[in-house]
């Protein structure tokens, strides 16, 4: 057996894996290692880098609204009242995303102001007397 036939391709460590291609959620690291030198005979078919799946806590998802619907009717026929407007949460927060702010918002609205029966005021007033 000659010599020449059983020297295998020199091949430094392999490094040390590298950092999650993601900062949260599902991604890959690679580890690589070098050719030291080529080997005598023939090709060296040793792999050079491998890749492995990694997995980070999951990441954070935000609250998502719908749009603000149309502002309500007043809720009054004559003097102060107020109206609303609604929204609706599309995605719940999850995993430290940001919370929901209010899907209510209320106003002020003011109709014509309240008429009182016609000529009340003068009756009570004379009856007083």
């Amino acid at each position: 057996i000659l010599l020449s036939d059983t020297i295998p391709c020199l091949l430094s460590p392999w490094s040390e894996w590298s950092d999650c291609s993601v900062t949260c959620g599902k991604g890959m690291r690679t580890r690589q290692r070098m050719l030291k030198s080529a080997a005598e005979l023939g090709d060296c078919n040793e792999e050079l880098e491998q890749a492995e799946k990694c997995m980070l806590p999951e990441c954070p998802i935000d609250c998502e609204l719908t749009e603000w619907s149309q502002w309500s009717e007043c809720n009054t026929s004559c003097g102060k009242g107020h109206m609303i407007r609604t929204r609706m949460i599309k995605i719940e927060p999850q995993f430290g995303g940001t919370a929901c702010p209010e899907t209510v918002q209320r106003s002020k609205c003011r109709v014509r102001k309240c008429l009182r029966g016609p000529g009340m005021e003068k009756r009570r007033w004379k009856e007083a007397r």
